[in-house]
């Protein structure tokens, strides 16, 4: 592939692009009738420059100005529609009514408390309200029951009773639903969806049998988009390696597939009318495999776009070509102003159009191959670009995303182009479908090995501040460095060296300086978010771990820190997603011996998922009752709740949490799950000694609790795990309120990130690793608001006042009081986390909303009450 030199750069399309780009995100936040008048006045102001002037700039103005009118009356008349649909009267009220509506896309499997469910995008065409019956065209989200949902295509019709709640302007829906019975299908899909669906579905069983998990589960989503059979676990190993983008439709799948298309065509210098219609089908054939949903649709403009600037060599048309697919892209979907991936394929591709030619001809210059040059300029600038908006996003950076990108790079064209051909091959011609999957398996594999190894690193992936600090630090770090290494030419080495030093030694000096864990720990309540994964030590690189968290990687993370590799014995206390979600991730690459639960309910429909997980584990299962003791190292588990007679269909998961009481080196810590309030006063009704130095607080700290529950503990230090900025209020005033006024020392997750109980009977309390920016310590911390880097103990009795616990501070006879650290480098600064919690998606409008978005890790589907 041949770049060639700019002779010019064509950016009059910038300014209408950014035009429409940010009028796009204000226009949620003004009425209709000022959106009325920003579009008359823009119109007049149009016609006034056009008889004044045809200068290059009043050109570019007027186009700013066609933009901006042009965005205003849209926006206006998409809000009108909105506003005056019936539907949106029925979700102001809060209704239940029955549906007539089209799925726009597949429905995905969210993630939450109870059982699987699905989130639908889709499109209502008539809503039955009685004996009325009303023909709409209102874009809605719908959530239902997963299995019910699950297998229906793109483009089906059904009809479905749902209860719907109001959206705000600036989500782009009228309503959100939830559906309250299974949908009925009306007719049939297109021939076109089916066959689609039949081509993504013989790719993915025939990956997953002839390839394996890993490997088998990657391809099909490196191909199509595919992702449901690929393993979790892998899926955070990609993203840590900075190699996300590989496991979902691009714009680089858009450009192979063309390119793909048209090389043949080219050699045999085929008329450029005819390359333009084959490029034109084979795109559209392209999004319709891989769904039209808008993140393939912007991806294929995008793609479409590079393509232009790399494939054809016609890199003056690029910049105007992206800059129209912008606006274009915009003014269907406003909502892709909002979204962080439309963000990042838009730098990506500027990027690769305005930096890669001049960096490749440079390479080039000193001798390096072509094609090399050509991929190594392409990683760069794109990796550059869009490195501030991942570090925003995430809360990361990752110094090995370049070389991990170099090292994937010659793998991902031959996997996409295999895999395609052996999806269209696999109903006509099985034998010779299952041997392209088989060859496309061996760059597939390639592509996990590097996501592994680079994941593996220490320092692959480290802490950053997220959102629009952390984008715009390192936006600013970035311009500083490219400035200090073009400037001066010799420090280019020491730049290289530095970079390898980071991530190769990296991880031993913060080990050194930052001391976690403390020595003697007791028990480590791992922040994962909102959740629960709970680690105790018990020997060198063991542990017993109670829950998961709700996601993989951020328990995988927390055991890495504490050096765990054996996992004798795992407790799930109940199987809501928030507990044991991540399991996949902690029992990955660790030897497990027994996964335990209490009795479980006869209803409980998730048991078979859990029985899969201890398989492929090759562990153990157990169902723990009260009375049952298990020694583990140097830990004692006793077993409290729940006994097996209160385990009844009627009783929610909740209620039958697992609830044990762990002692190590004569520490109680008593571990309740998610128990309500009105078990926890049967438990206590029942006489059930409930005694314990260390609380952990049932359900996040939820309101639903029992105060003399929490009293018959008698705990001195309780430890809340909860996500920050979680949408349930957890943990609630009326909780921290009651602890507080028994006297109770609150630690939280959420502010004070991974707490560890730490000593022995003589002298023991809490260390926080602190929070996400690592400030310093100082001053004084109250109860539950300890301040980074400090650690901030329980009321326990200090027996031998010369020593401090864990190197951190002691407390005695109730009373605080600083100590000097016993091992100096473990006070003071702590280190910025690398596992920041998974946040709800963010409300509000324009500039905020993108602002939000890069504030918050994770985004994920959340159903409105």
């Amino acid at each position: 592939m041949r770049i060639e030199r700019w002779s010019w750069l064509d950016l009059r399309l910038a300014p209408a692009a950014a035009t429409v780009w940010t009028g796009t995100l204000a226009a949620p936040l003004l009425p209709v009738p000022l959106l009325a008048g920003v579009a008359a006045g823009a119109v007049l102001a149009a016609v006034a420059v056009s008889q004044r002037s045809r200068a290059p700039a009043a050109v570019v103005l007027l186009g700013v100005l066609a933009a901006l009118a042009v965005t205003a009356a849209t926006a206006a008349v998409r809000e009108s529609a909105r506003e005056a649909s019936p539907l949106a009267g029925v979700a102001e009220g809060r209704r239940t009514v029955e549906l007539v509506l089209e799925l726009d896309a597949d429905p995905t499997a969210v993630r939450g408390v109870g059982p699987p469910r699905a989130v639908v995008q889709a499109t209502v065409t008539a809503l039955v309200d009685g004996a009325t019956h009303t023909s709409l065209d209102d874009a809605v989200v719908l959530f239902g029951p997963a299995d019910e949902w699950r297998g229906l295509l793109p483009g089906q019709v059904v009809r479905v009773r749902a209860a719907a709640a109001p959206a705000a302007a600036e989500e782009g829906l009228v309503a959100w639903l939830s559906a309250r019975a299974p949908p009925v299908p009306v007719g049939e899909p297109s021939a076109w969806q089916r066959a689609a669906g039949g081509l993504r579905e013989g790719l993915r069983e025939a990956a997953v049998r002839l390839l394996g998990p890993q490997a088998g589960g990657l391809l099909p989503g490196l191909v199509v988009g595919d992702t449901q059979a690929m393993d979790p676990v892998l899926v955070e190993d990609f993203r840590r390696a900075g190699l996300a983008h590989l496991t979902a439709v691009s714009g680089a799948n858009v450009a192979i597939v063309l390119a793909g298309v048209l090389a043949p065509l080219r050699r045999r210098a085929v008329d450029r009318r005819v390359q333009a219609l084959v490029a034109v089908l084979a795109l559209a054939g392209f999004v319709v495999l891989a769904r039209p949903s808008a993140s393939v649709v912007r991806a294929a403009a995008m793609g479409a776009v590079t393509l232009l600037a790399l494939a054809t060599g016609r890199s003056r048309a690029a910049l105007p070509a992206l800059g129209a697919a912008v606006v274009v892209l915009l003014l269907v979907d406003p909502g892709l102003a909002r979204d962080a991936g439309f963000a990042l394929s838009v730098a990506a591709t500027a990027a690769i159009v305005l930096l890669a030619p001049g960096w490749s001809r440079r390479l080039r210059a000193r001798g390096w191959p072509p094609v090399l040059a050509d991929a190594v300029a392409v990683a760069a600038a794109a990796g550059l670009a869009t490195a501030p908006l991942v570090a925003g996003l995430s809360g990361l950076v990752s110094p090995v995303s370049l070389p991990a990108n170099l090292l994937a790079a010659p793998a991902v064209a031959p996997a996409t182009v295999l895999g395609l051909l052996a999806a269209l091959a696999l109903p006509v011609v099985p034998p010779l479908g299952e041997a392209l999957v088989w060859v496309a398996g061996w760059p597939a594999r390639w592509l996990v090995v590097v996501a592994q190894r680079a994941a593996a690193l220490p320092e692959g992936a480290t802490g950053w501040p997220a959102g629009t600090r952390g984008a715009v630090l390192l936006t600013v770090l970035l311009l500083v460095c490219g400035w200090l290494l073009w400037r001066f030419p010799r420090a280019r080495p020491l730049a290289l060296a530095a970079l390898v030093g980071v991530v190769v030694l990296g991880w031993p000096l913060r080990q050194v300086t930052r001391g976690w864990p403390p020595e003697r720990t007791v028990l480590v309540a791992c922040d994962v978010g909102q959740g629960d994964a709970l680690v105790v030590p018990t020997a060198p690189g063991e542990a017993v771990l109670v829950d998961a968290g709700p996601d993989v990687g951020p328990v995988d993370r927390c055991l890495d820190r504490l050096g765990v590799d054996t996992l004798p014995l795992v407790l799930v206390t109940h199987l809501d997603a928030d507990h044991v979600g991540g399991l996949a991730g902690a029992l990955s690459g660790r030897d497990v011996g027994v996964i335990a639960t209490g009795t479980l309910s006869p209803a409980e429909d998730r048991a078979g998922v859990l029985d899969a997980t201890v398989r492929r584990a090759g562990a153990e299962r157990a169902v723990l009752v009260p009375g049952d003791r298990r020694t583990v190292g140097t830990a004692t588990v006793e077993v409290l709740a729940p006994p097996p007679e209160v385990a009844t269909a009627a009783v929610p998961a909740n209620d039958l949490s697992l609830v044990v009481r762990v002692t190590q080196r004569g520490i109680r810590v008593l571990l309740t799950g998610d128990l309500g309030g009105a078990m926890e006063a049967r438990i206590l009704a029942r006489g059930v000694d409930l005694r314990a130095d260390v609380l952990k607080v049932p359900h996040h700290g939820s309101a639903d609790a029992d105060r003399g529950f929490f009293a018959a503990t008698g705990a001195r230090v309780a430890l809340v795990s909860v996500g920050a900025d979680n949408t349930y209020g957890h943990p609630t005033a009326r909780v921290l309120s009651w602890l507080a006024q028994q006297g109770v020392r609150v630690h939280r997750t959420d502010r004070e990130g991974d707490l560890a109980v730490v000593g022995d009977a003589d002298a023991w309390g809490a260390a926080v690793r602190g929070p996400d920016d690592g400030a310093a310590a100082s001053g004084t911390a109250t109860a539950g608001t300890a301040t980074a880097g400090t650690a901030v103990t329980g009321a326990a009795v200090e027996r031998s006042p010369e020593t401090a616990v864990g190197g951190h501070v002691a407390v005695r006879a109730g009373r605080r009081e600083r100590r000097s650290c016993v091992t100096p480098c473990r006070c003071g600064r702590s280190t910025p986390r690398t596992d920041l919690p998974p946040a709800r998606r963010g409300g509000g409008g324009g500039a905020a909303a993108l602002a939000r978005g890069l504030r918050r890790a994770g985004s994920r589907a959340r159903e409105p009450p």
